[in-house]
Order: C-alpha cells, then structure tokens, then sequence
C-alpha cells in the first residue's frame, strides 16, 4: 500500500502547533499532510518537513483522500466532525474528550495498550486527558508486573491545561505581582495588586488569582464535590489499563507552572513490590526517564521537562504504613505527551496497521 494521508484538524491551535513541531522532527512516514483549521485560519502557510503547507477551512470536502485525522479541537468541534470524517472511511485519532468514554471508542496509551486501537467500531479513536496521560507510561509498565489495585493521586497542573489562555493570565499576572514585592504577604494583597495594575479577575480563567498562588479546582465542578479532571483521572486509569473496579482518589489543583504537569502518585499493587524492582523496570521503558537521587538534588520538575517528550519520575519510595505500595513523583510535558505525542503515537500505530 502507498503511504497513507494524514489530516491533522486545528493545525493552528496550541495542541497543533505542538503537533506540527512533533510531525516535523519524526520520520515522515505520510504521503500528503492536509491541514485543517477554521475558516479565519484558511490560508496560512506553515512549514512541515521542510515544505509550505496552505491551511484549508474545516468541512467535509476536507477530509478526501484522507486515510488518518488527528483531532485537536475542542470537544463540540470533535462531536460534529469526527463522525463526519469517520463516515467516509477516515481512522480518526480524537484529543478532546469527546470520546474517551465511549464504550465502542478505545481509548490508547501507545506503551500501554496498543492493542486496543484496532478495534474501532466507530472509526474513532481517543486520546486520554493530559493529567491521567502523565503518569500512564509509568504506572502502565508497573501494573503489567505488579497488579495495580488503588491507585491516590494529587496533580499540580500547568496553566497551559486551560490553553493558551491560561499561559496569556499567568504571563499578565506575573507582570503585575513583580510591581509589589509585599504580593502575597497578606490576605488578598495579590488580588489587590492586580486590580491596581489594572488586570481584571473578570478576565481570567479562574475565579481567583494564580500567581502566587494554588487553585484547588483544575476543570469544572461535578456532583459530589469532584472536578471533571478528577472524574477523568479515575474513569481513563480504569480504561486504559484495563481495571474496571480500580480504587482511585484524585485532587486535582492548578498551581502557576506555564507548562508541565506533575503527579503525586500513591500506588498500590497485588504482589510484593520493592523500591529497587520499580526502579529497575521504569528504567527499562523507552518513553520515562528516571530522576530518583534527591540526596543531590536530582527529581523532576516541570520546569526542567518542559519541550521533552518522555515521562520523568523521581522521589520513588516504599510508604511507610501502606503494604505493597509505592510513591513516586512523575512530570510530562501536558502539551506533548499529554496532548500532541500521544495523539501522534496513536496515528503510527494505526498507519502500521493500514502499511
């Protein structure tokens, strides 16, 4: 079979800017690359592989001649067009959230379960939310051996997790807390020191400040007191690996990081689990990195992953009162691994496939 056409839709977003940064620097295994975008960013002329590429409006003439499409708008676009794109025989490889839970929708991790990605019976296939995805290439390669049965998280998640509006607030906020050193010192003399510098709280993404600052609410309230990100970490862990009565906890909390998500993961297993054994196998996978010497200054952090593409995990310990259970902290990069890599991983598996 010729090389198969690849469409990545929302070509000029923040995710997709990302995704041709990741197209560009892999082996180009694509006959055509078409990209797509709204029709305001009809036009545009952007660069892959080293050729000018005109970006063409969103509709379903778009999607001709296309084997493969990346998806990495926001969920009411993907609702719409990836069925639209399904129904002309196009493997559509989805970011929003959209799909995840769908049960005749897989949902891939590709260190994980690569398997699941050929069993499409929508044509559809998921990308996990970026904060279950950082720690999923981990905690995948431990479950394999160990058995993984609870499963606490706690995120601190990077401002680019509410898009590039989020980056603009905190970059806005930053300028104006740096006017007052006394910023943060005293009951809301941050949200003082905003208004006197004229930086509206209307126009943020969040109800308070987040410079200087943790919000413990990253997405949106849902019944019973969780977010929506928390509900995602619990419902895409038990999919993706696989475990539909997995015992999950999450707090989810946006902390001023501009890119990088990082997880407090408290894990138990099944089976007897050491410190040295986790180590050993989190070494021998190709996509994490091990960061674990913190007597001399060595663990993760976002801003030393940010731009790198595997999972990094450090601070690896035995907890103390829990058998069988091991703590660890893991960053990556939300907008490649969490969003645009994976997305991109998935659309190799399925051109392998169709090779």
């Amino acid at each position: 079979m010729s090389k198969p056409n690849l469409a990545l839709v929302g070509a000029t977003g923040a995710v997709g800017t990302v995704m041709i940064d990741i197209i560009n620097s892999r082996e180009n295994i694509w006959g055509e690359i078409r990209l797509i975008a709204s029709a305001r960013s009809a036009g545009k002329e952007i660069m892959v592989h080293g050729k000018p590429h005109t970006v063409v409006a969103l509709s379903e003439e778009a999607f001709d001649g296309i084997d493969i499409a990346m998806f990495d708008v926001p969920d009411e676009v993907s609702e719409v067009w990836a069925p639209i794109a399904a129904a002309k025989g196009v493997v559509c490889v989805d970011n929003s959230a959209a799909f995840r839970m769908n049960p005749e929708v897989p949902l891939v991790v590709p260190e994980v379960n690569p398997f699941a990605a050929k069993s499409r019976p929508l044509g559809i296939i998921a990308n996990p939310n970026c904060t279950t995805l950082t720690m999923m290439a981990a905690l995948g390669a431990l479950h394999a051996k160990w058995q993984l049965t609870e499963l606490v998280v706690s995120s601190y998640q990077a401002v680019s997790g509410a898009g590039a509006p989020g980056i603009d607030r905190l970059q806005a906020e930053i300028a104006a807390v740096a006017t007052n050193p006394a910023a943060g010192l005293s009951t809301d003399s941050v949200a003082k020191t905003l208004d006197a510098q004229g930086v509206s709280q209307a126009d943020s993404p969040w109800a308070t400040p987040i410079a200087l600052n943790v919000i413990p609410v990253a997405g949106s309230l849902k019944d019973g007191g969780h977010t929506s990100e928390e509900l995602k970490v619990r419902n895409e862990s038990r999919k993706i690996l696989g475990i539909k009565d997995l015992k999950v906890a999450a707090t989810c909390v946006r902390v001023p990081v501009q890119v990088s998500h990082s997880l407090a993961v408290h894990a138990t297993f099944a089976k007897p689990i050491t410190v040295d054994e986790v180590r050993a196998e989190l070494e021998a996978q190709p996509t994490v990195v091990v960061m674990d010497d913190p007597a001399n200054g060595v663990y993760p952090t976002p801003a030393h992953v940010a731009g790198q593409d595997p999972t990094f995990v450090g601070r690896i310990r035995q907890a103390e009162d829990f058998p069988n259970t091991i703590d660890l902290f893991v960053v990556g990069d939300n907008l490649r691994k969490g969003a645009a890599l994976n997305t991109y991983e998935i659309a190799e598996l399925v051109a392998q496939e169709l090779a």
